[in-house]
């Protein structure tokens, strides 16, 4: 009964940090502006179901994606497994499922034991990739020592987890040949059972064991639940939302301003009556002036690298990294919600995502070529907060480059980015 109580009250506790550092994170989205992603709801869940689901951006680099479809299946199958612990340490149960399921109780366990062992495998090669393969794309300026030990932590974490789980179905399934106590003859062990003879013999050491490697392996799990709100593991629960809501526009395509588009058209037919609109800013300077499914986007990357090993200007040794991009976001946007937090939501720290976090080198130097939105796993997209944050220099601060601004006088006086008449633009041709 004491072991139920204990169980119990860290349950609790678990759950209620979790809800809080959630609401934390939902509130942070929510601070960006609206945006409407709730049109064609069949082509979303079609598109969830493609990329979230079954992980065809993922194919593109074969490795990890057998890899991470190992951990991926795992962690969701693996979770049924993790229903049954709760419910035993509630009750004070053991194997609950054992004799509700019958037969099929087996072929689980074996399953989620071998799924357990994959899992361990995959994280080994990944960790081996980051530490003795050395891949460019887990390097970066932007790759400090937090992001590098933050997967450090989940990989090392995912492993012991499954070492716990098999640990403790290997003493399981000695004890139950002993037939101690509660150990019902239940399950199939097609792994732990090559473990169980590295064990000791003695039943109470055997329960020792087990029960260790039980609480190890429950705690371990709350406490990497509530890790996930501070890492960039938190893409776990994001990223099926974050596909859903993805931009289903042409690539390529930019959003346009009402009041831009008033005034042109106001410009074109002076007969033109436009609508009232409210213009708080053009562009973007702060995580404030984005959008909630850009902040959204922070939250579930995964800092994969793949949109920067992609990128032209990075591959050239410019400054730009897509990832940096996202990174700095988030960390720019948890900056201010933790002022909210400690100050108010009025305060202000005088800093901005522009200048502060992301300088504007590293915005003129994209292409808009949008390889990192191909690139990326989930649908994120760097592009988009790199064009609005452009809009803002040129429009509030009328501070683009000089060669911009040759173009944009051209584009005003010509009809065409070059420097020539509309009339001569076509005297190539001739030659």
């Amino acid at each position: 009964m004491i072991g139920q109580v204990i169980f119990i009250i860290i349950l609790l506790a678990a759950a209620y940090l979790f809800g809080k550092n959630v609401a934390k994170v939902r509130r942070n989205i929510l601070l960006g502006k609206d945006t409407d992603r709730s049109d064609n709801p069949a082509a979303r869940w079609r598109v969830m179901a493609k990329v979230a689901l079954g992980q065809t951006k993922m194919v593109k680099r074969p490795t990890a994606a057998v890899m991470h479809f190992f951990i991926y299946v795992g962690f969701v199958i693996i979770n049924l497994e993790v229903l049954e612990i709760v419910i035993d340490g509630i009750f004070g149960a053991h194997r609950v499922f054992a004799k509700l399921l019958g037969g099929l109780y087996g072929l689980l366990i074996g399953s989620f034991e071998v799924l357990a062992l994959l899992v361990l495998v995959a994280c080994v090669v990944f960790l081996a990739r980051r530490h003795l393969i050395r891949l460019k794309r887990f390097s970066g300026t932007e790759m400090t020592a937090w992001p590098k030990s933050d997967a450090n932590y989940i990989l090392i974490t995912e492993i012991l987890l499954m070492t716990a789980f098999l640990t403790m179905n290997a003493a399981d399934y000695k004890l139950q040949a002993l037939h101690i106590g509660h150990y019902v003859t239940a399950g199939n062990f097609p792994v732990s059972g090559l473990i169980a003879p590295l064990l000791p013999a003695g039943a109470a050491a055997l329960e020792f064991i087990e029960r260790s490697c039980w609480w190890f392996h429950i705690v371990g799990i709350l406490a990497f639940l509530n890790y996930l709100p501070y890492s960039k593991h938190f893409h776990i629960l994001l990223a099926f939302p974050n596909v859903y809501y993805s931009n289903l526009n042409k690539k390529g395509e930019f959003t346009n301003m009402a009041s831009v588009t008033n005034e042109v058209k106001a410009m074109l037919d002076p007969s033109f009556v436009p609508e009232a609109t409210e213009v708080s800013r053009f562009g973007v300077k702060d995580v404030t002036d984005l959008t909630w499914k850009n902040l959204m986007e922070a939250y579930t990357c995964t800092e994969c690298g793949r949109c920067t090993s992609v990128c032209p200007a990075n591959i050239t040794g410019k400054l730009l990294s897509p990832r940096k991009i996202m990174m700095d976001t988030r960390d720019r946007l948890t900056e201010v919600g933790n002022n909210i937090d400690k100050h108010g939501k009025d305060y202000t720290d005088e800093k901005t995502l522009l200048d502060d976090y992301i300088s504007r080198e590293e915005l003129w130097a994209c292409t808009s070529c949008n390889a990192c939105v191909e690139a990326c796993p989930v649908n994120i997209n760097p592009l988009e907060i790199i064009t609005e944050m452009r809009r803002y220099v040129v429009m509030e601060e009328s501070q683009a480059p000089a060669s911009l601004n040759n173009m944009f006088g051209n584009m005003e006086n010509n009809g065409a980015p070059w420097k020539y008449s509309q009339a001569d633009r076509f005297n190539w041709v001739e030659k």
